[in-house]
């Protein structure tokens, strides 16, 4: 495996840990982890690379070995998040933005935001998600009250070959070598025993703010850099997030400048599945 550092340092007030591979001078590219991950986890992808590369992999507030809050977190704090870090490691130049599922989103959005700053946006599973009608805010913020007053627990396991098998049952093409390696970095010793995920159990509560998919258009549509948009053929989430072939269509077309990349054999999460052909197709995508 390709060795990385890591960097500690304050980002927005939190103690952010942030992973890097690869030599100073090298050209960087940003990979930014999804939901209940963390920047090791493009480990894989990041072993198969062909050419020299700084990747530079954040671990999210509240995530992995960065800072937690133990508070509700909100989704645009992952943007400004990504701006402070972006100000601080590229601060000369536009950014090569990779992000996985969570990521991918935080990505598309900021690339909308602040299309000055990025250079190209590859999202892997970063397909918005389903939209919402305001009718439901009533019920879903009671649910958010009861949650806040219940308190919100990770899952935990006996050993950190339990959570690796659970890994493998979630992605059934991981092999045992790559899963040990996940679960020893997504997950750590819990006091009493046992494993836990290494994310704070606020991140299981319930968004009181219903997701806007039409603002999230809006943003897509202002996104200035070219666009590598890349499903799973097995991915369960396309069709729990996308109602329907014209849904998905006009996603896509929101974007001045993409490209769809289907990959076979892969769920959700590709960069653990098949990290060899998504280096493949970023380093193709960024050459071009």
């Amino acid at each position: 495996m390709k060795r990385a550092i890591s960097d500690f340092c304050t980002i927005r007030g939190l103690r952010y840990h942030v992973r890097r591979w690869g030599a100073d001078g090298a050209p960087r590219l940003f990979v930014l982890h999804g939901w209940m991950d963390a920047g090791a986890s493009f480990q894989f992808v990041v072993d198969a690379l062909e050419g020299e590369w700084q990747v530079i992999a954040p671990d999210w507030r509240g995530f992995g070995e960065s800072e937690w809050t133990g508070r509700p977190y909100w989704f645009p704090d992952y943007l400004a998040d990504l701006d402070a870090l972006l100000a601080r490691y590229s601060s000369d130049e536009p950014a090569r933005l990779v992000g996985a599922s969570m990521g991918g989103n935080v990505a598309c959005l900021y690339a909308g935001t602040r299309p000055q700053r990025v250079a190209r946006v590859v999202t892997l599973e970063g397909l918005g998600l389903a939209p919402t009608d305001p009718a439901e805010a009533p019920q879903r913020l009671r649910s958010w009250l009861e949650q806040l007053a219940e308190g919100a627990g990770v899952r935990h396991y006996p050993d950190f070959d339990t959570l690796a098998a659970r890994l493998r049952r979630d992605n059934p093409r991981l092999d045992a070598a790559r899963a040990d390696f996940l679960a020893r970095h997504l997950g750590r010793h819990r006091d009493g025993g046992g494993v836990e995920l290494c994310a704070d159990p606020c991140h299981k509560l319930v968004n009181p703010i219903l997701y806007r998919l039409e603002e999230v258009k809006a943003c897509w549509r202002n996104v200035a850099a070219p666009v590598l948009w890349v499903t799973g053929r097995d991915s369960p989430l396309v069709r729990r997030f996308i109602a329907h072939d014209d849904d998905y269509r006009s996603r896509l077309d929101c974007f001045r400048d993409v490209r769809e990349i289907v990959v076979e054999e892969a769920g959700h999460n590709l960069h653990y599945e098949q990290p060899e052909r998504v280096a493949r197709l970023l380093e193709d995508f960024i050459a071009a």
